[in-house]
């Protein structure tokens, strides 16, 4: 059985059983979606957040795109994962010296790195295009911008929970038209989360569900047989994009190293809230509440870039599911 390590106890966290029917290694949640429009005022959707165990519950930065459909991101706080509560206001960022305060953000994910809770999100740098916004926080009240990490384009920018040795390490999805790397996920690391280097290549399209782009998903998970990474892969079918889930493991000492990596999808777009909306057909993960003593994980999603949605596994399922399918 893989061993969490580190993480957090969750004893409030949301869970329902696997299905007796069901034959993949995640399962929805029956009242899914979980979030809507009508839960940020003044609202388009609500979709592709994060969340994260915070005092005595929960705490998470949403993407609320507005009714003109501009991206901004709001604080919710919930007691139990799945009623929230999102604040009206958007997170007005405080900029680094010499920087410029963000006009939108998107698409965040939240790390905690000792007692201290990291923001990385999409936003624009400096009007030139989108890139890898990064702020700190300590109480949820005043987000603190930092350094970009990369210059434009890049997207779904993905902080490691501790250090590599000396390092920080950080995910990106670089994306400019004709780059070489466009549409895959690459490896960097930082002593100091200012200067970023020690750049690889590490998960790359191939064929099928992941043959036209692949980006980080959740903060990985560690366990005893390495990270546990969720990305999402993306495909293009005669009527458009699809978006499906897929998994890695990648070496605890050097998580630059693959060591397997999900042949087939985990989760592919199949209830209605995900294959209809803004943009259909989209299973997009940005979060995941792990609960270290039982390896029971809460995955959040977003749905149609509309909603959210949990879904439910185990570390054990997905550790067995990604060593069983590995390409």
């Amino acid at each position: 059985m893989a061993k969490v390590i580190g993480g957090y106890s969750l004893p409030n966290m949301p869970w329902q059983d696997k299905p007796s029917d069901c034959t993949d290694p995640v399962w929805r949640y029956s009242e899914n979606p979980i979030l809507t429009r009508k839960d940020c005022k003044g609202s388009n959707s609500v979709f592709n957040s994060a969340v994260i165990p915070y005092k005595d519950g929960y705490i998470g930065v949403f993407r609320c795109d507005t009714m003109e459909l501009w991206p901004t991101l709001h604080v919710g706080t919930s007691k139990d994962g799945i009623h929230w509560n999102i604040k009206d206001e958007k997170i007005d960022f405080i900029p680094f010296e010499g920087g410029k305060v963000p006009n939108y953000g998107y698409d965040p994910r939240i790390t905690e790195i000792d007692g201290r809770y990291y923001i990385v999100f999409c936003t624009n740098f400096e009007n030139f295009g989108d890139t890898i916004g990064m702020a700190y926080t300590d109480d949820f009240e005043s987000f603190h911008m930092m350094e970009y990490p990369t210059l434009y384009y890049n997207r779904n920018g993905v902080l490691f929970p501790r250090k590599i040795g000396d390092n920080y390490a950080l995910l990106t999805r670089p994306g400019a038209p004709g780059h070489c790397l466009l549409g895959n996920i690459c490896y960097s690391e930082s002593p100091d989360l200012k200067y970023w280097g020690k750049h690889r290549a590490l998960i790359r399209v191939t064929q099928g569900w992941q043959r036209v782009k692949v980006g980080g998903g959740p903060t990985p998970i560690e366990t005893d047989e390495g990270w546990l990474l969720l990305y999402h892969g993306v495909t293009e079918m005669c009527n458009g994009l699809i978006y499906a889930v897929g998994g890695a493991i990648l070496d605890r000492d050097d998580p630059s190293k693959v060591l397997y990596r999900t042949r087939d999808k985990i989760m592919t777009p199949e209830a209605l809230y995900e294959r209809v909306g803004d943009v259909g057909n989209v299973v997009f993960p940005c979060a995941t509440l792990c609960d270290k003593d039982t390896g029971r994980i809460a995955m959040y999603y977003g749905a149609a870039d509309t909603c959210v949605g949990v879904a439910f596994t185990t570390v054990d399922e997905l550790v067995s599911y990604i060593k069983e399918h590995s390409m």
